[in-house]
């Protein structure tokens, strides 16, 4: 088969995982739009407990997100995956026969333990070829934006007929039918570990990649990016319900929404080619501030929801699609797992601290000082954005020792220590660092002059 297709182990793979993910990220991310509004019937609701609900799997998954990548490296990556998905099952069970609101948060948050991110994403690398593995990362990519999507326009029609604890169940069935997907979808018996550098995160590296001076400022944009979105969806369900419009027709609003809010994220991306990638971000986060704007100033009704919902997604769609792209190419050679766990982690919690602010916020003021501090975040992050500047667009290359040279290069520094002068001297080759415990050299490459066959050759690799 051409080294330029998926072959038949691949496509399976990128079809199980992408499906595992779906799976997953729809049992989050549908009862988001629900809770606020379906959870009125336990007798213990409260405003911080709805706050709690909607953002509390982000506490868990923020704190689990590196130890589970980790932990993949020790113990397999199909058992971490099967542990995670163990305990989101565990999680959903438990929201589902919950008979009050805190019940319910706290199955909410252990379905959020189930971090298995980073352990999906190298058990990808493990079973694809170099040669193919942006292909199914981008494939697995387009299936987390997708789940989001249309999990809001599926959580409330879903709520309307089996309810939020049927909601819960069923994404307790879901998690269930991923178990087959990775055990008979993913082909692994002549799989081998691919060296993790760029797939997991390393402890060793978390503490220096805090205070990279452009990752913190992305860190910390993305942790207020998502508290922003949590606030909006504890607040927005109830003002539909406050219009009459009943639970099981908010998707029409979101469908409104989401749809536009693609033609603002493609004249964002128009722009963002003819500016600054400071102003670029700038401008998303005040098209989000006018959304909460709006929302402030003008007594709530269905078409200002959906002009304040529109600019909100707008901007939001644009800082979701390009950050992650930046952490990926402004990430050290061989730290880009490390990078994106703790990107990742930060999303996470920007999510829990979203619910329990707007919780604490709506339970001893009005909304409209919950979006107040949400300006002031807002404000606060533009400040952080001040410093960002464009990355280079860069390849990541791995490349792993031959097993006849690894004995040389552990026993010989200076061995090691030629082949790093000799890649670092080739054309197109911007940064490269050498992993004698992973057998690796990682490299960041300029694609239009770096020769892949001739870095092979110098480490003696198959070219």
């Amino acid at each position: 088969m051409s080294q330029n297709t998926l072959n038949k182990v691949e496509l399976s793979a990128a079809a199980s995982l992408a499906s595992v993910y779906v799976l997953r990220m729809l049992g989050l991310f549908m009862v988001i739009p629900v809770i606020a509004v379906a959870a009125l019937e336990f007798e213990d609701y409260s405003p911080l407990l709805v706050g709690l609900a909607v953002g509390g799997y982000g506490l868990t998954q923020a704190i689990l997100q590196i130890p589970f990548g980790v932990l993949s490296d020790k113990w397999g990556r199909k058992s971490v995956i099967y542990l995670g998905l163990s305990l989101f099952c565990m999680g959903s069970l438990i929201a589902g026969f919950a008979d009050s609101m805190l019940m319910l948060t706290l199955g909410r948050i252990l379905q959020g333990a189930g971090a298995i991110a980073g352990a999906i994403m190298a058990l990808a690398s493990d079973v694809t070829r170099e040669s193919q593995r942006t292909k199914v990362m981008a494939v697995i990519g387009v299936s987390i934006g997708f789940s989001f999507y249309i999990a809001l326009l599926l959580g409330p029609v879903l709520a309307a007929y089996i309810g939020l604890q049927g909601i819960f169940l069923l994404t307790a069935v879901l998690s269930l039918a991923c178990f087959p997907l990775i055990k008979w979808g993913v082909d692994t018996r002549d799989a081998q570990a691919a060296p993790a550098g760029d797939a997991l995160p390393k402890l060793s590296q978390i503490g220096g990649l805090f205070k990279h001076s452009m990752l913190w400022r992305l860190n910390v944009s993305v942790l207020v990016v998502h508290m922003l979105i949590t606030c909006f969806f504890v607040q927005i369900p109830l003002y539909l319900v406050q219009l009459d419009m009943p639970l099981s027709e908010h998707y029409k609003v979101y469908s409104i929404v989401l749809l536009l809010s693609v033609g603002v994220l493609a004249g964002f991306i128009y722009l963002s080619k003819h500016l600054p990638l400071g102003n670029s971000f700038r401008l998303a986060l005040l098209l989000m501030a006018l959304g909460f704007f709006l929302l402030i100033v003008q007594t709530p009704s269905y078409w200002l929801i959906c002009v304040a919902g529109i600019l909100f997604f707008g901007g939001f769609n644009f800082l979701e699609a390009k950050m992650p792209a930046l952490v990926s190419s402004l990430a050290p050679a061989g730290q880009k797992g490390s990078a994106m766990g703790i990107y990742a982690s930060h999303q996470f919690f920007g999510a829990f601290l979203g619910g329990i602010s707007s919780g604490l916020m709506n339970s001893f003021f009005d909304v409209e000082t919950t979006f107040i501090l949400c300006l002031v975040m807002i404000f606060m992050c533009t400040l952080v954005t001040r410093g960002l500047s464009a990355a280079e667009k860069v390849r990541r290359v791995t490349l792993s020792i031959p097993n006849r040279e690894a004995g040389a290069l552990g026993e010989q520094d200076s061995v090691l220590e030629q082949h790093l002068e000799a890649l670092r001297m080739l054309p197109g080759v911007k940064d490269v660092i050498a992993d004698p415990i992973d057998m690796a050299f990682y490299l960041k490459v300029d694609a239009k002059t770096f020769n892949l066959k001739d870095a092979k050759g110098i480490i003696g690799a198959d070219a």
